[in-house]
């Protein structure tokens, strides 16, 4: 079997989305059905060009949505709220202290006394640092010396301080549509032959309302990287974005359990080797600067996650809530290990009794999920951690305007939840809330069935085996893939 695109006229061996997903196809009635046998084609007008089109207007839609707390440098408390424009950005560049282009991991006594240390990984401190600098490049170099006197707090509201902090917005928005746009490249590559299931990414209402709020992105950008240096048989590249993207969000670090159960059921030991030892090698190297200049700064970021109780989002919340007493947080953390190791051995299971090797992207989603349904918190931003995962692993329009519209529910149900708008009359707890809360689980659950099913009875996947370039290395494009013990020869042992 030949590898479409390699060598093929432009768009010859892909699937069309009207001729393989029933809801496009039923769209496009009203445009003149399903794509035909002499429909023409574009010399430059390509699926990679319309995908990164559409991904550009909807970071440009999401910096839009934007625009009511943008107006007022996220200064009106109820407006971030009921306009759902939250954006940590801009606290964070004050209180953080970006605003005076401060290391994030210095141990100066009088840096600390004045800021908070940064909650977050190393990654995503990086990125802030350097896109304040960026900011005040763009600004004239402000000169800093009458700020290192005054109350961080006041900061925020100094005429000149605020039209820095939506330089940084800006500055942050434009970096987030370039990895955004690096994202849904790299989707579109992973499967070679179907290019319009990164689509599913690119119009996404969750990136549109959630792109903006943190630095998540980034995680984002590495982990698509990571699917689709998988998919092209590069172990080391696949750890290398394995590794930076655990130094922006833990999370991408679930992608080597997928690696795991890949290469067991290969006996491709060295590859195994290869990617986590690439990874570790990325993540000590990324994390070596901070680290060494900030030892204990460094830490804050273990210790916050310990440390935190019952957050936004989480089903502990609603447990919380709903019986009234307060959960501990080590309660917290060792039921949601027990809960999340479980969860890691069913799908290891269930990938090594497929019929075939499930896709990394499979995996990978249902071990994200797992964790996400017992932390601690849920932000409405991380269902970009999810996103990418999703949409590879089930694309189907039907499924994933499904999952989709129950995190739409979410996040619209978080803020006005922060805004006090679903707080009932007597008083008591918001249960519009938690029914948002648990609709948005049974959401993730949905696919979790769905992809189950996919793995383990592969004539309901809609990506055909043969479709798929998660072959083993060294094995020709379309070889058939061995069962599970089977021998060089091909005997089952």
């Amino acid at each position: 079997m030949s590898r479409p695109g390699a060598g093929d006229p432009p768009g010859e061996g892909q699937v069309h989305p009207t001729l393989d997903d029933p809801v496009v196809a039923s769209l496009s009635e009203g445009v003149g059905g399903p794509m035909g046998s002499r429909a023409g084609r574009h010399r430059w007008w390509t699926p990679a060009a319309v995908l990164l089109v559409l991904t550009g207007v909807a970071m440009a839609l999401g910096m839009l949505q934007k625009t009511p707390c943008y107006t007022d440098t996220w200064s009106d408390g109820q407006v971030r709220y009921s306009a759902m424009c939250y954006s940590d950005l801009p606290y964070l560049y004050t209180g953080r202290g970006m605003v005076e282009r401060t290391w994030p991991y210095s141990d100066d006594p009088q840096v600390r006394d004045r800021f908070e240390v940064m909650e977050y990984p190393v990654g995503i401190s990086y990125w802030a640092w350097g896109t304040a600098w960026v900011t005040h490049a763009l600004v004239g170099m402000p000169d800093l010396e009458d700020r290192y006197d005054r109350d961080p707090g006041a900061l925020f509201s100094d005429p000149a301080v605020q039209r820095e902090i939506r330089g940084y917005v800006i500055v942050n928005a434009l970096g987030f549509a370039l990895l955004a746009l690096l994202a849904v490249w790299l989707l579109a590559r992973v499967n070679p032959g179907r290019p319009w299931d990164a689509a599913a990414v690119a119009v996404s209402p969750a990136l549109v309302l959630t792109g903006l709020v943190n630095w998540d992105l980034l995680a984002v950008a590495c982990v698509a990287g990571a699917l689709w240096a998988w998919s092209r048989d590069r172990p080391v590249l696949t750890g290398v974005l394995i590794g930076l993207g655990t130094a922006a969000k833990l999370y991408p670090l679930f992608l080597l359990g997928g690696v795991l159960v890949l290469c067991a059921r290969r006996r491709r030991w060295r590859e195994l080797a290869l990617a986590s030892a690439a990874a570790a090698v990325a993540w000590l190297v990324t994390n070596a600067p901070a680290y060494l200049s900030g030892r204990d700064e460094w830490l804050v970021f273990w210790g916050f996650n310990s440390d935190r109780g019952a957050d936004l989002g989480s089903i502990w919340l609603v447990v919380s809530q709903a019986t009234d007493t307060v959960i501990d947080p080590g309660t917290i953390n060792d039921v949601s290990a027990v809960f999340f190791l479980a969860w890691c051995l069913g799908v290891a299971v269930i990938g090594w009794l497929a019929p075939s090797p499930p896709r990394l992207a499979q995996l990978g989603f249902l071990v994200v999920v797992g964790f996400l349904l017992v932390n601690k918190v849920y932000s409405p931003q991380y269902v970009l951690w999810l996103l990418p995962l999703a949409v590879l692993a089930r694309p189907r329009w039907r499924d994933q305007l499904v999952w989709q519209g129950t995190e739409v529910l979410y996040v619209a149900s978080v803020w006005w939840y922060l805004g006090g708008y679903l707080a009932p009359g007597s008083g008591d707890d918001a249960g519009f809330y938690w029914l948002a809360i648990v609709v948005r689980m049974l959401g993730e659950l949905y696919l979790v069935v769905l992809v189950v099913r996919d793995v383990l009875r592969p004539a309901h996947d809609p990506v055909p085996r043969e479709a798929s370039w998660e072959v083993d290395p060294g094995q020709p494009r379309g070889a058939p893939v061995p069962p599970v013990g089977a021998t060089p020869g091909g005997r089952v042992s």
